[in-house]
């Protein structure tokens, strides 16, 4: 568990399965990240299960402390196609301009620092998804270089694991 000032962020798990799917239902949501039916949520759900058990990172349900409401996903990601972990980060509309989304991404940046032998960590951004890139410009992340991800272009912005 990751407990930011606002946040709680856990391991999403399958039991999350209805707001997963309502979190991609929103046409302001799934613009840039793709809607899920309840089968395919299913399936990428299981997928981050097995990345916690067999990795020890993945991606968490974002959850406010005061209510323990879901309010979106963060996490590290690894991406087999890339031999990289992506932090990533998708909040409901509903919330967005309350700085959670940097809030939420900065926790896992700092848990993956202190956890995971990584040098460096990215952010895959779709083209036009400007909220996103000002999140990874908050947190130091700068683009390295353009890619595709699932048939769309991305920026992969990256952060190098600070000097000791």
């Amino acid at each position: 568990m990751i407990e930011t000032e606002r946040l709680l962020l856990r391991p999403l798990t399958l039991a999350d399965t209805d707001a997963f799917v309502a979190l991609h239902e929103d046409p302001r949501v799934n613009r840039f990240l793709g809607t899920y039916t309840r089968e395919a949520a299913e399936d990428r759900l299981a997928r981050i299960e097995r990345q916690w058990s067999e990795r020890g990172h993945g991606l968490c349900a974002v959850e406010l402390k005061a209510t323990g409401e879901f309010i979106g996903r963060s996490g590290l990601q690894y991406w087999e196609q890339f031999d990289e972990v992506e932090l990533g980060w998708a909040l409901r509309a509903g919330v967005w301009g309350n700085g959670y989304a940097t809030e939420a991404a900065r926790g896992c940046l700092e848990w993956g620092w202190r956890t995971l032998d990584e040098d460096r960590f990215t952010a895959l951004i779709r083209h036009g998804n400007d909220a996103s890139v000002r999140v990874a410009r908050r947190l130091g992340f700068t683009p390295r270089r353009e890619d595709e991800l699932g048939g769309a272009p991305v920026t992969a912005y990256a952060l190098d694991r600070p000097a000791v």
